[in-house]
């Protein structure tokens, strides 16, 4: 724990820890600012809690084992983005049975095809019995074709399976309409601190973070 609260303060010394810092509270800000929140508590609450989860984010995007960039400038991973949404082997059947092969846990860290760019989500629930799991944000995915109907009713919210090319582009926010290159979408906080929790060297198991 000693180790790990020294690296923390290493990294506070550096000017791209601050830079980064900086670029995720201009960000957090300005989505606050825009953001539709009636209580006034709640407010408050999100206010104080920045400090908090913006050097968490900051820390952990220094200390992952990744293929990624550290964009400090803009608070992004960076990447070359390819020519089109890397959708190769993601049909129906390959995602289910790569679910189904693979003992899950709860934590996992998981890519999903949200319109025009992939998203990060985290399964919070696996229900064996019914060939299901659910996660934190996008809900409940079935793992058969029997279900397929209503797998395909969440158009906007597709399960994927996680590779190298796929994960790179929903670190990095990649974006495609009409299957052309866009200006990349900026990924939240959640999912900055999600992104360091990823194991490229085995995509089945979480990283150690």
């Amino acid at each position: 724990m000693t180790e790990q609260v020294s690296l923390w303060q290493d990294d506070t010394k550096t000017a791209d820890f601050a830079e980064l810092c900086n670029a995720l509270y201009e960000r957090e800000i300005m989505l606050l600012a825009h953001s539709e929140i009636h209580s006034l508590q709640v407010f408050q609450g999100r206010l104080k809690s920045l400090p908090y989860y913006i050097k968490r984010t900051a820390h952990l995007m220094f200390q992952a084992k990744t293929p990624l960039t550290i964009d400090v400038q803009n608070a992004s991973w960076s990447a070359k983005q390819a020519g089109h949404m890397p959708l190769n082997g993601q049909d129906i059947d390959s995602v289910n049975q790569w679910y189904l092969s693979t003992e899950l846990t709860h934590g996992l860290v998981i890519p999903i095809e949200h319109e025009s760019f992939i998203v990060l989500d985290s399964i919070d629930r696996i229900d064996k019995n019914n060939n299901r799991i659910r996660t934190n944000v996008h809900g409940w995915f079935y793992l058969d074709k029997n279900h397929e109907q209503n797998n395909q009713s969440l158009q906007t919210n597709r399960l994927l399976k996680p590779n190298k090319r796929v994960m790179t582009a929903a670190c990095t926010g990649h974006s495609w309409v009409n299957d052309q290159k866009v200006n990349p979408h900026m990924p939240t906080l959640r999912e900055l601190l999600l992104s360091c929790a990823i194991n490229w060297r085995n995509f089945k198991q979480p990283a150690h973070v």
